[in-house]
């Protein structure tokens, strides 16, 4: 499989972590979502120093705690959502836990899927190291893609996974063939093609709230492209 060529003298995502500032996407009484960039933890990672945890940078804007709804990978750029009270915390978790929110994800990766939307139905485990992978045993896990487009040998995917697995998106399209360009655990060269950062933007949440459907939506980020 050829090489993708890197995008050229890109800074680190350390440097970027230290530059960024909060993005707020949505706020109100209840709730607050802030668009991640990559490279940035959403809340402290054991033994973590570098840079300030997402979270922090909300209780900070909000004067006092943002209670941790989810999260995305640290590698992961997008929307992220926090409550601002128990009761509010209680209940989007409970969307959470019960797959009740729409998660829509885009993802450059390697290659180009033979069908141009499938569904990945592999089940998933832990194997050490933090990563991840395809299993017996495994915990059952789906994933939705769409091909969007192509450009040379890489593919922008839009994606939806409908269980909520640890690394679950990258491990699936991984395991199908079609690693993440960027990623620094999934793929035979890492990160995958030479990019400085992973390739995988969470787009889009589409909340049923009891006082009406919530969608949110995020710009993609400068660095989320492939030329």
């Amino acid at each position: 499989m050829s090489q993708i060529a890197p995008i050229g003298a890109a800074p680190r995502n350390d440097t970027l972590n230290h530059m960024n500032k909060l993005k707020i996407i949505y706020e109100d009484d209840h709730l607050i979502a802030a668009d991640k960039p990559a490279g940035q933890m959403v809340i402290p990672g054991r033994g973590e120093t570098e840079g300030e945890p997402l979270v922090h940078q909300v209780t900070h804007h909000l004067g006092k705690k943002a209670y941790v709804v989810h999260r995305i990978d640290r590698e992961t750029s997008g929307l992220v959502v926090f409550a601002k009270d128990a009761p509010t915390h209680k209940t989007l978790s409970t969307l959470w836990e019960e797959r009740g929110v729409k998660k829509t994800y885009l993802a450059w990766v390697r290659g180009k899927p033979h069908s141009k939307e499938g569904l990945l139905n592999y089940p998933l485990k832990a194997f050490g190291s933090g990563r991840m992978g395809v299993g017996p045993g495994g915990k059952s896990s789906q994933t939705r893609y769409c091909i969007q487009k192509t450009d040379g040998n890489a593919s922008l995917l839009e994606v939806e996974p409908l269980t909520g697995r640890r690394h679950q998106i990258r491990v699936h399209l991984y395991h199908m063939g079609y690693p993440i360009l960027g990623d620094p655990l999934y793929g035979q060269d890492r990160p995958v093609g030479g990019y400085p950062r992973l390739m995988l933007h969470a787009l889009k949440l589409d909340l049923p709230l009891s006082n009406g459907p919530l969608s949110l939506k995020t710009e993609l980020p400068a660095d989320f492209k492939i030329s």
